[in-house]
């Protein structure tokens, strides 16, 4: 059977046992992305949708749309596969002003509606061959119209994200009734940006939001993403510069710490996993942006005597020259915490021989000239190790 075949037959078959139960879940007095309450933003992050025509991906039950009508104003209209699931929305909603739901596929009833001012879907496109509806969702909203999704990152297993686009077996959970099997498009944050880039869209944020139980592993990703305008046919171009170029290069620091627990990771607001770091600001030293980033990011206290300075890796990405840093961190002081404002937090110590997937590159590369052993994969980069004793340079190709 096709894999949204068992989708559309899974969700099918919830409604019917919800229609059982006589099942309606109460229209909320906020919009919440994930299935607990006080998690992540609400309704703001759609904008100013007061008057606005907006989309409902995989509706359900209707609560959300009736809520985004009633307390925003905006003018819903719901799109529901499942026809029980639809059914459930249209007989208890259909008198509710500015909102309609529709039965079927949600790209091609797009290929048919008028464009869209936005649209969102709250734990639904993961259903939903990526390929197929975002090429829809792209033609079917106006140019500059939001399209905010909420997503599965990690299940409640701590199965997290598949770093390869393709579906994979995830369960419904209904209560006293046995699990329905669908198959999910579980991906990594970075893959979704990739897609979303590749079928016309601007990711403006990834946020992770978590389980309010620290012993529940799951996480849901919320991606706010926009629908970029169409292109002109030609594209104009300005003239070239009489003056020489000037050199330009992106500069960083990769800091390694190391305790008994294991090494320092934290996790990028779109879902890596990296080593404490950031760009040198000018006037600073090196073991000065390190102390700087490692307060900043993690709240530690080190001073530059405790930073022992590995080398320099050497890359280029889309024509931009890009140097490295890598430093060893032998004393600090503190407990690592999320920082406010820093984008990357969830610091955690992990053993060296348990590394996780989805490492940011650069902290890949660090790590493995720092530990050629590490069985940690990256693309290659040139390693410079600085004048302590250590073997001359090398290429760091990634495949320890």
């Amino acid at each position: 059977m096709p894999v949204e075949d068992i989708n559309t037959q899974a969700w099918n078959v919830y409604g019917k046992r919800q229609l059982a139960r006589a099942y309606m879940p109460p229209i909320p007095d906020r919009l919440t992305w994930t299935p607990w309450e006080g998690a992540g933003p609400g309704a703001e992050v759609l904008g100013d949708i007061t008057g606005q025509r907006v989309l409902d991906i995989g509706s359900g039950a209707g609560h959300h749309a009736v809520h985004l009508a009633k307390a925003h104003g905006a003018r819903v209209t719901g799109i529901e596969l499942s026809p029980t699931q639809h059914e459930r929305a249209a007989s208890t909603h259909a008198d509710v002003p500015d909102v309609e739901f529709a039965q079927g596929d949600v790209a091609e009833y797009l290929a048919e509606a008028e464009p869209f001012d936005a649209a969102y879907a709250i734990g639904t496109l993961a259903f939903i061959d990526p390929h197929r509806v975002l090429p829809a969702l792209r033609d079917g909203l106006r140019p500059g119209a939001p399209l905010i999704l909420s997503l599965l990152h990690t299940d409640l297993h701590g199965r997290g994200p598949s770093t390869e686009v393709a579906p994979r077996e995830q369960m419904i959970l209904l209560r006293d009734d046995p699990p329905l099997p669908t198959q999910m498009w579980v991906l990594a944050p970075q893959l979704w940006e990739d897609l979303l880039t590749e079928y016309g869209f601007r990711v403006e944020a990834i946020d992770l939001l978590h389980h309010p139980e620290e012993r529940a592993p799951v996480i849901q990703q919320l991606i706010r993403a926009r629908r970029l305008p169409d292109r002109t046919a030609r594209v104009s171009s300005r003239p070239r510069s009489a003056k020489p170029p000037l050199a330009h290069a992106a500069v960083g620091v990769g800091a390694i710490l190391l305790s008994e627990q294991g090494l320092l990771l934290g996790r990028h607001r779109r879902g890596t996993l990296e080593l404490p770091g950031g760009t040198v600001e000018a006037g600073e030293s090196f073991e000065a942006t390190v102390v700087r980033e490692l307060r900043e990011e993690t709240g530690l206290i080190a001073r530059p005597a405790d930073v022992r300075l590995l080398g320099t890796l050497v890359d280029h990405i889309e024509g931009v020259l890009r140097v490295t840093v890598g430093a060893l961190v032998h004393a600090w002081r503190g407990q690592p915490a999320t920082q406010p404002n820093e984008s990357v937090g969830d610091w955690a110590w992990y053993p060296l021989d348990q590394l996780p997937d989805g490492l940011f590159v650069c902290s890949a590369q660090i790590l493995t000239a720092w530990r050629p052993d590490l069985p940690v994969d990256h693309t290659p980069a040139h390693f410079t190790p600085f004048a302590y004793g250590t073997p001359p340079a090398t290429s760091v190709d990634g495949l320890a």
